[in-house]
């Protein structure tokens, strides 16, 4: 998979080469992460890519030019990729999310533009973006740490990144649901003991808890996840018997 990011701070996600099972993939070369900065691509003199917005209003706006030089520079590197999808990193886009992450870990790459100042040039959206992706309902100074969060949660389901790829199908939303507890040695401590069912060596009754405890924390925590999907029989069962011994609704009196 080829990765490319329009930034200028290329250095900051040049960083990601050298932490975690991250870092190991793009060594291993299971991924590539090339970042381009349009200060390199602009015909200003003092490589500047930004100017005071039309209209007027604090701050300054990416130009539309540099950040086209850019990418055309990127697509002329990627030769038969030249289709990959051009993704802005915007407060206002589509919320990123384990779907997101799984449909773009099928595609052979994907160009990542991180914003900075008020905004770029709507031209520049218009032509060339083909979606516009939020890490969530806040403004940051720039698209850099949503852009390295992307390219984390869709380098962790490529094969061999991780040393066992049960870890990404087991993950929370990976099956539309939050992860189950999770617990080490040792079995007693003095902030509580594991429980009997986890020491039991029971691999199916181990597996029937997980699952219940999986229902019951998106019951606790993300019942808006639950209204999205159609629970089989088995996870309706389960779910019920969560809710029996935990005994009330979240929020209820």
């Amino acid at each position: 998979m080829r990765i490319d990011a329009i930034t200028l701070f290329p250095e900051w996600l040049d960083q990601l080469e050298h932490y975690g099972v991250v870092g190991r993939g793009l060594r291993e070369g299971r991924l590539s992460l090339t970042s381009w900065n349009p200060r390199d691509y602009t015909d200003s003199a003092s490589r500047r890519i930004d100017d005071r917005p039309y209209g007027g209003g604090p701050g300054m706006v990416m130009q539309s030019a540099p950040l086209a030089q850019t990418l055309a520079e990127i697509r002329s590197a990627q030769a038969a990729a030249q289709s990959s999808p051009v993704l802005l990193m915007s407060p206002q886009g589509e919320r990123f999310d384990q779907r997101w992450a799984e449909r773009l870990a099928a595609s052979p790459g994907f160009v990542l533009v991180c914003g900075r100042y008020e905004g770029i040039d709507q031209r520049f959206i218009d032509r060339y973006v083909d979606a516009e992706i939020s890490a969530g309902d806040m403004v940051l100074s720039g698209g850099e740490l949503p852009a390295m969060m992307i390219v984390d949660a869709v380098a962790r389901l490529l094969d061999g990144v991780l040393g066992d790829q049960r870890s990404a199908s087991q993950d929370s939303f990976s099956a539309e649901l939050l992860d189950h507890p999770h617990y080490t040695r040792p079995p007693h401590s003095q902030d509580g003991a594991v429980p009997d069912i986890l020491l039991s060596g029971d691999h199916a009754r181990i597996e029937r808890w997980r699952e219940k405890q999986a229902l019951g924390r998106t019951w606790l925590r993300r019942p808006d996840l639950l209204d999205s999907i159609e629970l089989t029989d088995r996870q309706e069962t389960l779910l019920a018997e969560f809710i029996a011994e935990y005994g009330a609704m979240p929020g209820s009196a």
